[in-house]
């Protein structure tokens, strides 16, 4: 079916109307490529090991299990269309794609003005179109406004991706509306797609992933359900297995534990120089605790980072901390805690509740540093209900457990 046909259907489609997808995908070996800058990148926000263009390949996955397909993350932080185009040639068109999304802008309002943008944009879609690939133009996500960036000014930017659609006849995936319908229901379940005032975490490319794999198929997916990777201890299990020296840094009392909890699970590890640093929590305030973070986690460069904030920090003169402030210098901690692009050492979070004792009184923020931990794709050391083991027990429990699995399911 022609090109012009299929985008002249989807117009006289309603909004969620199953339609035409953009890809045969059971036609051949297909090639996707996406296109972008730091949101479009494997980064810290989502947890250092995948972004949205690896949730579309399970979203395409679940639409065609029979497709011989790959997408490939052309994502580099700080790029702009500009760029973009410079590397357009090694990055996109050498993969020989049957279909590229692009995604640009949060950069290039800072940077490249409107009519530039414009011109760039163009150019990136008659270039793919030269070699015959769909190409698909995403708007941003949305934002929390900043002097920086503000929503106003990213809103001219997404304009332009919009016109540059309709004039090329190229489908567009509006990542920009898509978030604001769900703030405009929802602001607070909007707020917790965010890892900071301008990345979603990946609750948030879940739903650009979603939205994306909807463009491209014509059909829904559902990701948001998905768990985080497996193995969240790969690079632990490597450096014991090949007896090399072990980098942890700890919040107590897991940096005490830590040692036994590795022999128990491993007796032959003995021979492995462990260098164990605690991350000092005690008396900390939760904005304390993520200035030590910025300041030491990634010049240290530890193989193995455990985030255990104490329940203390949670609270201001015996109050809860309002939700905004909390989640902010939660999420920050957990951003600092990570290398700042591909993963590059291991990081667990201890729930506080392990802490504590199981008669405890439930905090009014435990469900939400679940839901935070979750949606930065990280791994989560739980109490379950009514588990009365000690805090020691659970902590080597959940490290037998991960330290010996071939196939684990965090």
């Amino acid at each position: 079916m022609p090109s012009w046909l299929v985008f002249a259907l989807i117009a006289l489609l309603p909004t969620d109307a199953p339609r035409p997808p953009l890809v045969d995908f059971l036609g051949g070996p297909r090639t996707v490529v996406c296109l972008g800058d730091s949101v479009t990148g494997v980064y810290y926000h989502t947890g250092g090991l995948r972004a949205y263009p690896e949730m579309l390949e399970i979203a395409l996955r679940q639409h065609y299990p029979q497709a011989t397909l790959r997408v490939v993350n052309a994502g580099i932080s700080g790029h702009t269309t500009r760029l973009g185009l410079d590397r357009l040639e090694r990055d996109v068109l050498a993969h020989r794609p049957d279909l590229v999304s692009v995604a640009f802008g949060l950069n290039d309002l800072t940077s490249i003005p409107l009519d530039a943008f414009r011109t760039n944009l163009v150019s990136i879609v008659e270039r793919c179109r030269e070699i015959g690939a769909q190409v698909v133009l995403c708007t941003p996500n949305a934002v929390i406004d900043t002097a920086a960036r503000p929503v106003g000014r990213l809103e001219e930017y997404c304009r332009i991706i919009r016109d540059v659609c309709a004039e090329k006849q190229v489908a567009l995936c509006d990542q920009y509306a898509a978030a604001m319908r769900l703030r405009a229901d929802d602001a607070w379940a909007w707020r917790l797609t965010m890892s900071d005032e301008i990345h979603p975490n990946m609750d948030g490319h879940k739903r650009m992933a979603e939205e994306l794999a909807w463009t491209i198929t014509g059909q829904r997916v559902k990701l948001l359900d998905l768990p985080p990777p497996p193995l969240p201890l790969r690079t632990t299990r490597q450096r014991i297995r090949n007896r090399m020296p072990l980098r942890v840094l700890a919040m107590p009392p897991f940096h005490d534990y830590l040692r036994a909890a590795i022999l128990d699970a491993l007796p032959d590890a003995g021979e492995v120089h462990l260098e164990l640093f605690e991350w000092p929590v005690a008396g900390q305030s939760l904005a304390q605790i993520e200035q030590y973070a910025q300041e030491t986690v990634r010049r240290q460069k530890p193989d193995l980072v455990i985030v255990a904030v104490p329940i203390e920090a949670y609270t201001v003169d015996g109050r809860p901390l309002d939700h905004e402030p909390f989640v902010r210098s939660y999420s920050w901690i957990m951003n600092w805690a990570l290398s700042f692009g591909t993963r590059e050492w291991d990081c667990l979070i201890v729930h506080p509740a392990v802490a504590c004792n199981v008669a405890a009184a439930p905090h009014p923020h435990d469900d939400l540093v679940r839901r935070l931990v979750r949606a930065q794709d990280l791994s989560l050391i739980d109490r379950g209900p009514n588990d009365a083991s000690s805090t020691e027990t659970l902590f080597r429990q959940w490290m037998r457990n991960r330290l010996t699995e071939s196939v684990i399911h965090p």
